[in-house]
């Protein structure tokens, strides 16, 4: 599937105990959109072998089935909106169970590594790390910023709005009161972002986020702004660091088979480039490869964009070109 070599001996984590290990978190979870097949994303990864490929680097995985999540929609029998916001019961309670899961690993000292199922599953990811590591930072790849709240959300669609919820932005909502609002504006970080809804650019304006959209990555190369976007969150390279990796930062010519894609994204190199400066860090704590919809594409673009998810967790978690 590669032919890249690694360096097992160059990797020195400051937070992940040796031997080095990872659980993988497989949540086959579609209710923060509207369009079906999200779900089937991390069970495609699964089949396309990344355990085994993980394996391969040097790390102990631990995978225990994608099974833990999927009842919890069965036991929501009515789920109206709450204002705009869709499936909002059931997306809460998902995001609830993959905090505690990550959470618990992270209190270990193993990395969990979630297969989304699309990015309102960030809203337990993060919330996991920070609980264990309340003084992480957060590096979010994304054509979008995900940052809509109650009042600014055209659509509703809960997927646009993770990074509110994390920062305690917009209006208190009961259903999503487990989520402590943590995460402050300073630590986190956008790279690849070019489609953002004028009330999220407001939003960022205002609580001085600091975003890096494709015209930075245009002007200044993807080398600069990983190092500038470090730089900002984490400037001594000693913090934990939470990448979150929403598939479409890529160009649809790369990975095609996600739900919203956006023309004049990162390219394939530049997106494994990203992941790859994270792991050299050592500060990596907990990885999120999120969005891939094996149901939006033909069957060749499909495989494409799979292939694509596994290299990219294989180059944050330490694949290396020589």
């Amino acid at each position: 599937m590669s032919n890249m070599a690694t360096h097992e001996e160059a990797f020195i984590s400051r937070f992940i105990r040796e031997p080095k290990s990872l659980a993988i978190v497989g949540c086959p979870f579609s209710g923060g959109q509207p369009r079906p097949g999200v779900d089937q994303g991390p069970i495609h990864l699964i089949q396309a072998g990344l355990p085994s490929q993980l394996e391969e680097l040097g790390w102990k995985v631990q995978f225990d089935g994608h099974h833990q999540f999927e009842d919890i929609a069965k036991f929501i029998t009515s789920d109206p909106d709450i204002g705009k916001l869709k499936n909002p019961r059931v997306v809460s309670k998902v995001c609830e169970a993959v905090a505690k899961s990550v959470g618990s690993h992270a209190k270990q000292g193993v990395l969990p590594v979630t297969l989304g199922g699309d990015h309102s599953l960030a809203m337990g990811t993060i919330s996991g790390t920070l609980e264990q590591y309340p003084d992480a930072c957060v590096v979010w790849i994304d054509a979008h910023a995900d940052i809509n709240t109650a009042e600014t959300t055209d659509t509703g669609n809960i997927h646009g709005m993770p990074v509110s919820f994390l920062l305690g932005l917009g209006q208190p909502i009961p259903e999503f009161a487990w989520i402590k609002p943590q995460l402050k504006p300073n630590k986190i970080v956008y790279i690849g972002l070019r489609d953002v809804d004028a009330g999220e650019k407001k939003i960022l304006r205002e609580n001085g986020i600091k975003a890096f959209s494709m015209h930075e990555v245009d002007k200044h190369g993807i080398g600069k702004v990983v190092e500038l976007a470090l730089d900002h969150v984490n400037p001594k390279r000693d913090l934990p660091i939470h990448l979150s990796f929403d598939v479409d930062a890529l160009d649809p010519t790369v990975a095609p088979s996600t739900g919203t894609p956006v023309r004049g994204g990162l390219t394939f190199r530049e997106g494994h480039y990203i992941c790859e400066a994270i792991y050299e860090t050592g500060c990596l704590v907990a990885l999120d490869i999120m969005e891939v919809n094996p149901s939006l594409a033909k069957e060749e673009e499909v495989r494409q964009t799979v292939a694509v998810g596994c290299s990219l967790a294989r180059s944050a978690l330490g694949e290396t070109l020589l």
